[in-house]
């Protein structure tokens, strides 16, 4: 069974870094589709960012709202998934989960209800 764990999160100010970081247990971060939703409260939980398991290459994807500012990586070593968030806005206020996903389609990576795995979500507040 695949568990993760999400840190990193607080509260900051508009133009601020954050990292967060993802600890996946039970299985290889390599060998999972692994991503970064965020979500706001009455809203659809929304994509963030995503690398393919090393089977399909590895290639990271990344939002529109957030390209540019976010990065996302993974080490396998430790077997974690991180977010780099950059010139943070009020905008990007939300709750942050990792996710992650035996085997997905490309097509899939940026839908939630794809991904068979969660965290519990951490809460990144940026204030004006």
């Amino acid at each position: 069974q695949v568990q993760l764990v999400e840190s990193g999160g607080g509260l900051v100010q508009a133009g601020s870094s954050l990292r967060l970081s993802c600890s996946v247990s039970g299985r290889s971060v390599r060998t999972l589709d692994t991503a970064w939703f965020r979500q706001t409260p009455g809203k659809e939980r929304e994509f963030v960012a995503a690398i393919r398991r090393s089977g399909t290459g590895g290639r990271i994807y990344h939002a529109d709202s957030v390209e540019g500012r976010f990065t996302i990586s993974r080490e396998n070593d430790k077997n974690a998934l991180y977010l780099q968030m950059n010139s943070l806005i009020p905008e990007d206020t939300a709750v942050y989960y990792c996710a992650a996903d035996s085997s997905l389609i490309l097509s899939s990576i940026r839908f939630p209800n794809q991904y068979d795995y969660w965290g519990q979500g951490t809460q990144v507040t940026v204030s004006s």
